[in-house]
């Protein structure tokens, strides 16, 4: 039997690899000049590979379709990625929010390890190959079309082509069109994991703190037209030039997406981000740990005296929503104005306009109807020997190496069934 698999990121590779193990003749197609293109930036570069978190507890970070990944999820687990990484040389550690990353912090070194065991089992590579068509007869597939006017012939087709973010990598929609154009319906597609833009006056507060990332600190989206907490976490995030970004913000713009009339709330101004800065103290412990700090800088302007609590970036943001006087003396603050300043450290708001666009999107939300695809061989329900795999199909996950996961999940399924 003959594979095609269509598309070399990593969910095209692992079908591959899944499929060579077989003993199926396999061809891997690939439009850009090298393998994994999209990879090479993840995890800023650094690749995060997956999460160290129980397979079982995965679906719980799929807000996007996660009950239709079940069986791929056991058929080709994290031990599994992992395992095959360290068998050709790529040694991994975990880190914070159970992220698993290689050692070395180069995403290449994942790649190239993928690329190796596909040379190794023999898979056709071919790149600079773009598919115009897949070929089908009596709803059966029978090969696929290139941009060149060439012709392959396959029994079995994966398409593992990619959503749409980051297009500069290739993930411009192919795998939508060519599915579409053999009766599948594609789902709205819209950019998920992306950061948020503030409204006006938000944005002019995240541009005075542009590049400032935050550590262990608490947010939530709350609907402020019904009082509703939207979504809530704990850990990082980031000021950028007209909003917000960073880890929770990421996995939160993912949750936001699926929330009721959510484009008219934030074309309304009616979503607020609110940043806790010291999560870990109560407003009472907050104020004597402010006391403490004005007692030891009892001779300072308020203005020079909030070193030790907050980064230099976010001072004078602070002083100007705070309302007190900048060049007043420490000692010269009342207590009104210490517990205003305690509960702007503890709801630090931030309105909300809009997400960012799909080319700034980690993955795509949307794709491939799941409904026409079989769970337990990512087989299509409308065309025999059709297969997907990856972020083509619509399913997305939270930021935390979930997305890659079932990246690999889906790719060692569809290439392993015939």
């Amino acid at each position: 039997m003959s594979v095609i698999i269509v598309g070399g990121g990593p969910a095209g590779m692992i079908a591959a690899i899944a499929a060579s193990k077989s003993g199926e003749q396999v061809t891997l197609l690939e439009k850009n000049s090298q393998l994994g293109k999209k990879l090479l930036i993840t995890g800023k570069g650094r690749c995060n590979i997956t999460s160290s978190l129980p397979m079982d507890d995965f679906i719980k970070n799929v807000p996007g379709n996660g009950k239709f990944l079940y069986s791929a999820l056991q058929n080709y687990t994290n031990q599994d990625i992992i395992e095959m990484l360290e068998q050709n040389g790529v040694k991994v550690k975990e880190e914070r929010g159970n992220r698993i990353f290689p050692v070395s912090n180069r995403a290449i070194d994942v790649r190239d390890a993928m690329e190796k065991v596909l040379k190794q089992n023999h898979v056709t590579i071919k790149l600079g190959a773009t598919v115009k068509d897949i070929l089908q007869q009596n709803g059966q597939v029978v090969g696929v079309k290139l941009q060149n006017g060439e012709t392959l012939e396959a029994d079995k087709i994966i398409i593992a082509t990619g959503g749409k973010s980051y297009p500069g990598t290739g993930s411009t929609g192919d795998g939508y069109r060519l599915a579409e154009r053999l009766g599948h319906h594609i789902t709205e597609v819209r950019p998920s994991l992306v950061p948020l833009i503030a409204n006006s006056s938000g944005r002019k507060i995240c541009k005075k703190m542009q590049g400032l990332s935050l550590r262990n600190v608490a947010i939530k989206f709350k609907d402020v037209q019904d009082g509703k907490v939207i979504y809530e976490d704990f850990g990082e995030m980031l000021f950028t030039h007209e909003g917000v970004s960073g880890p929770t913000i990421l996995s939160g713009s993912a949750h936001l997406l699926r929330y009721k009339n959510v484009d008219e709330l934030l074309r309304d101004n009616k979503i607020q981000l609110i940043i806790d800065l010291k999560p870990a103290l109560s407003e009472e412990k907050l104020d004597a740990r402010i006391l403490r700090d004005f007692a030891e800088e009892k001779n300072k302007l308020f203005k020079n005296s909030l070193d030790k609590l907050l980064p230099k970036k976010m001072i004078d943001v602070i002083v100007a929503l705070s309302r007190i006087e900048g060049n007043k003396m420490v000692n010269e603050v009342t207590k009104k104005e210490r517990e205003a300043l305690v509960f702007l450290l503890k709801h630090f708001e931030i309105t909300l306009s809009q997400f960012g666009t799909i080319e700034e999107a980690i993955v795509t939300s949307g794709g491939i109807s799941t409904k026409e695809i079989n769970p337990k061989t990512m087989e299509s329900k409308l065309v025999k020997g059709l297969y997907f795999a990856g972020e083509v199909i619509d399913v997305d996950a939270y930021t935390g190496g979930f997305n890659l996961q079932i990246a690999y999940s889906t790719g060692y399924t569809a290439g392993t069934f015939f």
